[in-house]
Parts: structure tokens; sequence; C-alpha cells
């Protein structure tokens, strides 16, 4: 039967009268289901936001850890970067300059404040906060091999700590800029007063030989006594720096390489250094080692001797060749620079002479180690009879042929010619 009863008494759980399964419809007051699906679906919507904010503070804590373990990993990479790329490895006395003290030490790199200009760039002398004077190298933006000299040059005179080494303050990487914080030496670099006819007097002998052996032992502490083995492939007059008491100092690193332990030599396509200070397997073949190091030292030796250039002799024979004939005369004391007179003594420059032409012998294993040579420098054993010199010139007709047909040459180009002595 189907009806429609109107119940107004108590409220009665249909469920305990139903039978026959029969379906049960209920009408109810339109206003009063409206007000009853309204909070049904407040409470639906307040039972939805749970799963929503339970996964929204999982994403936010997964975040948080990603990156938390993001930023350790990057500092991470940042360190191994830091201890792996030479350019920041550093000495603990090595300090990292700001470019606004820098620029204000050398008053905004002002032309009165410029020492001199390399293959590195221009160097400035610069006077810090705390009234230190220095010597800032500064990289050339146009420099094609500057930025791995910078790095080369920065870890390794970092290291090295030797009285006849200039020493390093620092370095500064900013803004684009890559500077080198040196010490200021008072009198300059050797070639200024040894190739100046004036300026030549001051050095007497016995301030040369002085000279001499302090860039002997500077040497010889790249090679053997240093924590690292150094090879510095362009020692020359100008890499020499001078204190105010004449102390020599060798400077530029930046073509400089490290051996391992126990190696002798090594081999590069890219030839670096100074024409007239090269040895001849280093010019001609890459080969490069201490003894590449040793040729370059009588080389200079040399100069110191007889106040010339080992490159200003063209097309004649250059320094070299002239010293050895004039060795094999007996003669070799008419090579002295004229500005010392005849205060000098005769012996001790003829035995530096003989030991200048021993390391510029043409095989590199004839000439001698370091220690050999500052042994035969401070005693007065034998000398051997030095074998036949490399000699290097550069051939005029060679360029001049080359430039009139239009070709060009790199700054690497070196023309060597290998003479027989007369």
């Amino acid at each position: 039967m189907i009806g429609c009863t109107a119940w107004y008494g108590n409220l009665v759980d249909t469920r305990d009268s139903a039978d026959g399964g029969q379906d049960l419809y209920i009408r109810v007051d339109a206003v009063e289901l409206d007000e009853y699906t309204k909070k049904s679906k407040g409470f639906l919507a307040k039972k939805g936001m749970v799963p929503i904010l339970v996964v929204s503070i999982a994403m936010v804590f997964f975040f948080i850890c990603f990156g938390c373990w993001f930023a350790k990993r990057k500092r991470k990479e940042y360190q191994r970067e830091m201890k792996n790329d030479d350019s920041r490895r550093t000495h603990q006395d090595l300090t990292i300059f700001d470019l606004e003290s820098i620029v204000a030490a050398t008053n905004n790199f002002s032309t009165a404040n410029k020492l001199g200009e390399g293959g590195f760039g221009p160097v400035y002398k610069g006077l810090l906060a705390n009234g230190q004077e220095v010597a800032v190298k500064r990289l050339s933006k146009n420099s094609g091999q500057g930025l791995e000299q910078f790095k080369n040059e920065v870890m390794l005179t970092a290291k090295l700590q030797h009285r006849n080494l200039v020493r390093i303050f620092g370095c500064c990487i900013d803004a684009g800029e890559k500077m080198l914080i040196y010490e200021c030496l008072a009198n300059k670099s050797l070639d200024f007063f040894i190739f100046d006819k004036s300026r030549s007097s001051l050095l007497d002998w016995k301030k040369r030989f002085e000279i001499i052996l302090g860039i002997a032992r500077g040497v010889l502490y790249l090679h053997q006594d240093s924590r690292l083995k150094i090879i510095h492939r362009d020692l020359k007059a100008s890499n020499v720096l001078l204190d105010s008491t004449m102390n020599p100092k060798i400077s530029d690193f930046g073509m400089a390489k490290m051996f391992g332990e126990d190696q002798i030599q090594a081999n590069t396509n890219r030839v670096v250094g100074t024409y007239g200070y090269m040895s001849p397997e280093y010019a001609m073949e890459g080969r490069y080692s201490e003894k590449s190091d040793v040729f370059s030292f009588g080389v200079l030796l040399l100069e110191i001797i007889s106040g010339k250039r080992n490159t200003s002799y063209d097309p004649s024979p250059n320094l070299i060749g002239q010293i050895w004939d004039m060795w094999r005369e007996e003669q070799a004391l008419a090579m002295v620079d004229p500005s010392l007179g005849e205060s000098y003594p005769a012996h001790e420059v003829s035995r530096c002479i003989q030991i200048g032409l021993l390391c510029v012998q043409e095989s590199a294993s004839d000439r001698p180690t370091m220690s050999e040579v500052i042994f035969m420098l401070g005693n007065e054993t034998t000398l051997p009879y030095p074998k036949k010199p490399a000699f290097i010139l550069q051939s005029s007709r060679k360029l001049n042929s080359a430039a009139s047909k239009g070709s060009t040459t790199s700054l690497n180009d070196v023309t060597i010619t290998v003479l027989k002595a007369r």
C-alpha cells in the first residue's frame, strides 16, 4: 500500500520498523533541506582540505630538504673547485684584495704610478692604506695568454719563499680585473742598470758578483730546494729585480712550469720565452728542463759581466759568439764592461766568464746543474773546458723575405741559426 502520512510526534528510527525492503521517502521543508545541504557541503569541504594541507606541508618539507641538499652539494663543489683551481691556491700569508683598495692605492692606475709593462700587462706602484708600498701587476684584458699565466703565477709564487725571489702579498679578482700584488723593490730591474752607460757604473764588480750569486741561489731554490720543482723558462735581466741594497730577486713566474719529483724534462708545442735567452733545444724542439734555465742563467751572467745584451748583435755574431771567440784567444777580459775600469780581480772575472760559457754549451747534457754552478762560483777548483756554445741569432734576411711575401708570423715564431765556432 502506498500512501502519505503526516508525522508530528517524536522522531523514531524507521529502520527498526522497516519490512519487506520497502523504500521510505520523507518530505521535508525546502528551507530545512537547503540548510542541511549547505552544512553537508561545508563539512565535505573541510574534510577535503585535509589531504590538500598534508600534501602542501609535505611539498614544503621536500623543497626545504632539497634546497639544503642542493646548497650543501654546491658548497662541496665550490670547495672542490677552490682546491683544484690553481688560481685559488693561496699561501697562508696571501691576501685577497678588493678592487676599490687597489684603485685607491694606485691613484686609479695613474700613468705617473706606472713602473713598466710586460707580456702580462702593465705594472703600477701603489701605496696601501696601511702605508705598505706594493707593485700591482694588472692582467691586460687583450692578453691572449694572460689568464693561464695569472693562475700559474698565483699558485707558484704563493708557495715560494726565498730571499732571492720576489715576495707576493696577494691578488685581486674583482669586477673582471685580475691583479697580482707584490713587494715593491726600490731599484727596479737589473736591465735598468747594466745596459745603461751611466747607471752601470753604480755596480762595481763586487756588487755584480753578489748579484750573480744571488740569482744562482734563487734558481737553485726553484730547481732543488723548494717544495715544488720549478722551471722558470723566462729568466732574463728584466725579470731580476733589485731591492734597496741591490739584492737580486727573481720575478715573473707566469711562464714557469712545475715538474714532478722525478721528472727530468717536458715538451711543448707552444714555445714561450724571450729571444736571446732561450736554450736551443727549447727554442727549436720545445724541450725544456733545468738545463734550459741554466742556459738562460749563463746568458745573464755574461750580460752582467759585459754590460751588453745578447740580442744587440745582428747580423754579426751575438754576445755569446763574441765572448767565445775572445775566450779561445785568451782575450776574454776585453769583453768586460768598460764602466768597471781596471777595478776588478781579473782571475775571478775570467773564471766567471768560463762558468758562463759552460752554462751556454749547445748540448744540454754538457751544461752544469745550478748546484754545480754555485760550487764553481764559490770555490777555486779547476773548471772543465767548455764546448762549443749555441749561437742563437735571428736571421734578418729570413724575416725580411717573409715580410716581402706578405706572410705573417706569430709572437712565438722564432728563427734560430746555430753557427759553428771559428
